[in-house]
């Protein structure tokens, strides 16, 4: 059955605080659904395709991508919206208030990376790290657990 009408490349469905949050991707909003009405409520744009929604008290974290060039993104709102703006698509991610819909922090990632697929916050972790399974870098990893 269908839930919610009129969105474009829906992404990263989360219950959250009693609503149905998600990510409008091909439009380039985060916002909820209204179920009875079956109709989508953006909060915010995002600068970018989003993927990946994970939420810590009343902030989402929202994952950013830059749309595939002459693939799957060609011909999205998305594009539009971002051509109007006079912007071009960032790789990150940004916190938003779910209250105020306000950007409250971002952060850019550039280089050989250009698309995120989920996003995930770590309570209590300092200093994390993301290593490959094919490089040297997992030889030499040890992992040691807190006291």
């Amino acid at each position: 059955e269908v839930c919610l009408e009129g969105l474009s490349m829906p992404h990263s469905p989360r219950l959250h605080n009693g609503r149905l949050w998600l990510l409008n991707s091909g439009r380039g909003e985060f916002g909820w659904g209204n179920l009875e009405k079956r109709s989508f409520n953006p909060v915010t744009f995002c600068l970018g395709f989003a993927r990946g929604l994970y939420f810590v008290g009343k902030y989402a974290l929202i994952g950013l991508s830059e749309p595939r060039e002459g693939k799957t993104f060609d011909g999205l709102p998305l594009q539009d919206r971002m051509s109007e703006k006079g912007i071009t698509a960032r790789c990150g991610l940004i916190v938003v208030d779910t209250e105020t819909g306000e950007t409250v922090q971002w952060l850019r990632i550039e280089g050989v990376v250009a698309e995120r697929y989920d996003v995930s916050f770590l309570q209590g972790v300092i200093r994390p790290a993301s290593i490959g399974i094919n490089g040297p870098e997992i030889q030499h990893t040890i992992a040691l657990a807190p006291h």
